[in-house]
């Protein structure tokens, strides 16, 4: 009888432990962004003097630590740490300035972005993506990941793998709206992936998910016509400049 009660005691123990594993709500999420700086300069670019400088004094790959707290009502994405030569290429170096926040409970977003001299606030509802779910797997920082695809800005593909271990609906960027975290995100026309690194299960204090903002308040629509309009003799590279501050 007292083997009985034992095993029965061991087995409802390892029940918990497994639900505590799978059903994650809250915790902090540590991020790799990684990006190529020349990818913003077509082939055509190469032969021009200044680009052949520009590939000679600074490193072609970057990469920048993100983190994300998180609880079942709100997320907020900022940026930890810039990359460790700190050799970016004009116009490339993140804003250490740059946070988002995501009302899960409300749906709405705001996001301040700095765009070379000005300052953003976008404050708006959450996105909504066309995800399109695929059968692919993926293991990313201990967690089985599935893939979605969609188009942003009529042309761009993204590609993400989402959690539904961590029941929170977000991910880096402004992206979210899967059945889970997004814990991997590329994309390819850009040249950028965000991987999770780490996965901390603790509550994120009440300062961390209240963070100060500012900026120039806009909805998505007004700073797309924005962005738009102060970029529309850049050519090629300002789509990719357009595309990426859409993110």
């Amino acid at each position: 009888m007292k083997k009985y009660f034992l095993l029965t005691l061991l087995s409802a123990v390892s029940l918990i432990a497994n639900a505590q594993v799978k059903f994650i709500s809250s915790g902090r999420i540590e991020f790799e962004k990684r990006s190529n700086q020349f990818s913003y300069y077509d082939q055509e670019d190469d032969q021009s003097p200044w680009v052949v400088e520009m590939k000679k004094a600074f490193p072609k790959m970057v990469s920048e630590t993100y983190v994300m707290d998180f609880n079942e009502e709100k997320t907020v994405y900022k940026m930890l740490k810039e990359d460790p030569a700190g050799k970016y290429v004009w116009g490339r170096k993140p804003s250490e300035d740059d946070v988002i926040v995501k009302d899960i409970k409300t749906g709405q977003i705001a996001l301040q972005r700095d765009i070379f001299e000005q300052t953003y606030l976008i404050k708006d509802s959450l996105r909504n993506y066309k995800w399109r779910m695929t059968n692919e797997t993926r293991t990313i920082a201990g967690f089985e990941c599935r893939k979605a695809v969609t188009i942003i800005s009529d042309s761009v593909y993204i590609v993400a793998f989402y959690t539904d271990e961590i029941t929170v609906s977000s991910g880096p960027e402004s992206f979210g709206g899967l059945p889970g975290m997004i814990l991997g995100l590329a994309v390819p026309r850009l040249q950028m992936t965000w991987f999770a690194t780490k996965v901390e299960l603790k509550e994120p204090a009440a300062t961390a998910l209240t963070p100060k903002q500012k900026g120039k308040t806009v909805t998505w629509a007004a700073y797309e016509k924005d962005l738009n309009r102060a970029m529309a003799d850049w050519g090629k590279y300002g789509a990719k400049v357009l595309w990426n501050s859409m993110l």
